[in-house]
């Protein structure tokens, strides 16, 4: 009985029921408005791209269902989340005392850790469609449809849902962090805490290097063109096709990469935060920024999409390629005049 006692005040001491004085609602209550804000403004694009797309004949391209289904994730996440941590602040109450038997703690971390792993999952799976449609065009056409695209949102949250569960069919116990808005895998389920984190961070990787294999074969891409550019037998319809081809794959590339980017930079301090020991995170506070930087990204993921329309994306790709571009073009000027001269030679 002494025992038990002296466990649960332990237990009362860590994690307390009421949030300390001074605590504001502000952060949350701009980060709650702003993802919603944000998603809503992505979505009315995407279904604005949708309606004036349908009358054409495949235009509504698979990386675009992707996006829509992202941004859908993004936005579900962030109406399922903040709003607990605003009824938080409204009560003065910390998660652990909003529910019985910690409900409320508990829903929420499941809630974070779901989301955040679906949502890389999300980025993987546009990564690897790039991939396979610059890299292996055949098997694209053959196997990969928008129909399959549709399927991705639902396998995804099937995976994420059975990683995420684990710690509920262990009963498990998610700790409550400072200052008792927020509750998520605790230290003293480091090993499940790591694996989270590595899973996130080989996620990470892969999708970086789906994109630096994309940039590779969009270079060679560029290459042929500036070859063929300087033979009689192409037509200059199938050239302005493929340069428009191109240039799109690129749109979606530098879209992809500014997303991946975000995504990497939010989930490092909690890679930081799940490879320390409990002592270090709570003696240099990390736990809050780590979280906090972690539920950033799904609110700027749809504002990137947002800022980023095609008048913008063509002027990023003519401030990328500027430079490349006068250097082919000196290139592609002097192989042809050599070609030309050459072939004059060859006559006489």
């Amino acid at each position: 009985m002494g025992t038990t006692s002296n466990d649960s005040q332990s237990e009362n001491r860590e994690e307390p029921l009421w949030l300390p004085s001074g605590e504001s609602p502000a952060i949350s209550s701009v980060m709650f408005t702003a993802g919603v804000l944000g998603n809503l403004i992505a979505l009315a694009l995407l279904v604005r791209r949708w309606r004036g797309d349908s009358g054409r004949r495949n235009s509504i391209s698979l990386f675009h269902v992707l996006v829509t289904e992202l941004v859908l994730t993004d936005l579900l996440g962030t109406c399922l989340i903040s709003p607990v941590v605003l009824a938080s602040y409204a009560q003065n109450r910390t998660l652990v005392a909003l529910g019985p038997e910690r409900r409320v703690c508990t829903y929420f971390a499941f809630s974070m850790t779901f989301f955040s792993l679906a949502t890389m999952l999300m980025l993987f799976a546009m990564a690897l469609e790039r991939y396979l449609a610059i890299g292996h065009p055949y098997f694209y056409q053959r196997r990969v449809t928008r129909r399959s695209g549709l399927a991705v949102l639902p396998t995804i949250y099937i995976a994420s849902l059975l990683f995420c569960s684990l710690p509920l069919l262990d009963h498990w116990k998610y700790a409550q962090y400072s200052p008792g808005t927020w509750c998520f895998i605790g230290h003293k389920q480091a090993a499940y805490l790591r694996l989270y984190a590595t899973l996130l961070l080989l996620l990470i990787i892969a999708v970086l290097a789906c994109n630096f294999s994309v940039i590779v074969n969009l270079i060679r891409m560029h290459r042929r063109g500036r070859r063929s550019r300087c033979g009689p037998s192409l037509g200059s319809s199938h050239g302005r096709a493929e340069r428009a081809s191109m240039a799109e794959e690129t749109d979606h590339l530098i879209l992809l990469a500014i997303m991946t980017i975000t995504f990497a930079v939010c989930s490092l301090p909690f890679t930081i935060f799940a490879y320390m020991n409990e002592n270090s995170s709570q003696k240099e506070k990390w736990d809050l920024q780590a979280l906090r930087f972690l539920s950033i990204n799904s609110i700027i993921d749809p504002w990137v999409f947002a800022i980023l329309r095609p008048p913008v994306l063509r002027l990023l790709r003519s401030v990328l390629c500027c430079r490349v571009s006068l250097r082919t073009q000196e290139a592609t000027q002097a192989s042809c005049s050599t070609q030309s001269n050459a072939s004059k030679q060859i006559d006489l």
